[in-house]
This record gives C-alpha cells, structure tokens and sequence, in this order.
C-alpha cells in the first residue's frame, strides 16, 4: 500500500484532527496519526481498519511512536483551570482522566492507553479536577449507583447497606432522567425569558401620558428586565451542565445546581 508522504515545505498533519502530530503513530499501512486520535478512533468503531485507506487488520497493530515527527516537548506552565498530569515530574496538562487509574495524563503519559491491550478498556473521559469525586469516601469504591430517596450518588455497598431501603438506580439511568428533566427546565427558562421581554417591548412601543402611568411602566420594566436577567443567568448555568460529558459528574452537578435553584 502506498505510504503517507509530506511535502517538505509544510508541516505533517494527522489525518483525523488535520492538525500537527502529536505522538504520530504509524499504522501497518504506512499512514500515520496522533496516538490519541488513532486511540480513541478504534475504541469507538470496529474492526480496527485506517481511518484513510480503510484497510483492515485482523489483530489490533501494535501501535509505534514515530519520534522523527514528534515535536518539540516542552513543559508550559499550566493556565487557570487546566488539570495537572498526574505522572508529569514538569506537571503538563492533562487531556484526559481515567476511572479505572483515577488519575489524569498528558498526551505523552496517556500513550500506554492506547498502546496496551490490558489498557485499552479503561473508561477516558475529558479531564476530572477531583477524581476523589468518582470514589465513595466511606467504602473506596466507585460511585455507580444513585440514590433517589437521598439524591446522592452512591457505590454498590452502599446500596447493600445505608440504603438498601432506598429506592436505587444506576448512575446512567439516573443521568438520563436528570438530562430529560435538564431539556424540559431549559425549555420553559427561554419560553418565560421569551414571554417577559415581549411584554417588555410591549410597554415600551406603548404610548402612554408621560405623567404617572410613565413612572409606573418604568417600575414594571426594571422589575421585568430584573427577572430576565435573572433567568438569562440561570439558563447560561444549565446550558453550561450540559456540557459536562461523564454521568457522574453531570449527576452530582445536576443535583447541586437543583438545591441552589430550590434554595435560591
């Protein structure tokens, strides 16, 4: 098969994320890609085949770093809010959490994961400040369990003992029920935000005797222009949970962002 080639006045470029390599692997075929890109491709479609030829290999390849392509690695001190690798003696940024490992890699210590066999399996997810948040503090055991009666996410020995009365689901239906509940409060956060600023432009395009009837629609505008704000604020909150990818975090930050709306 014909190899991938580079022109020499234009840098190399993966062919699933079309941006520079980083820790190019090469195929079998002889094309090449990001480690990770190559990685996370043959977790999620099967058989394992080149994404650009579509060749197939009966075998998963042994996936081999070209350092020719490799850039240059150096470490760049972490931003606000980045998460630090936990296996980097120069703490680079992490791309991704493990929930087996409980730990966070950047791209370089991340490589095992898509190299070995026994690795491959692991559940990545995008970055994870507190891993602690995934272990149940009382058993060490992973939370994969909720408990509705508590609204609190629970690991399987807790739902054989502090909650075995309680009414127990598993953490992806639980996900499910919190995103549908999600959808339906969004929905009806943008049709009130939508009702109070046409009653609003109403008001306004009113033409009233500017005496005291002025001076009252002014107060009621305020008011209304108030509680937009306020509900503009509260859907940016939950648009912003949307976006959380893993089911467990999304829970505990669904339920979270639940009691502030109750208690707020």
């Amino acid at each position: 098969m014909q190899s991938q080639t580079f022109g020499l006045d234009s840098a190399p470029e993966c062919g699933i994320c079309l941006e520079d390599f980083t820790s190019p692997a090469s195929l079998p075929c002889g094309h090449c890609f990001c480690l990770a890109c190559i990685g996370e491709y043959w977790r999620t479609d099967r058989p394992y085949q080149c994404p650009l030829c579509k060749a197939v290999f009966p075998n998963r390849p042994q996936l081999n770093i070209d350092h020719t392509l490799q850039p240059e690695d150096a470490a760049v001190p972490l931003k606000a809010g980045e998460v630090p690798c936990d296996s980097c003696q120069t703490k680079r940024q992490a791309v991704k959490s493990c929930e087996q490992c409980m730990a966070s890699y950047c791209a370089a210590h991340l490589a095992p994961h898509y190299q070995r066999i026994e690795l491959e399996r692991h559940r990545l997810i995008s970055v994870v400040k507190n891993l602690e948040d995934s272990v149940c503090r009382l058993h060490g055991r992973k939370l994969d369990m909720f408990c509705r009666s508590d609204q609190s996410c629970i690991c399987a020995t807790c739902a054989q003992t502090e909650h075995r009365r309680h009414r127990v689901l598993s953490i992806k239906r639980e996900a499910q029920r919190k995103k549908d509940w999600l959808k339906r409060t969004m929905s009806k956060l943008q049709q009130n935000i939508h009702d109070k600023k046409r009653i609003v432009e109403k008001i306004k395009l009113c033409e009233e005797d500017p005496n005291q009837a002025w001076m009252q629609n002014k107060k009621v505008i305020e008011h209304l222009e108030g509680e937009i704000s306020a509900l503009e604020k509260r859907n940016h909150d939950l648009e912003h949970l949307t976006h959380t990818e893993d089911d467990l975090h999304f829970l505990q930050a669904a339920v979270m962002a639940k009691v502030q709306h109750i208690n707020g």
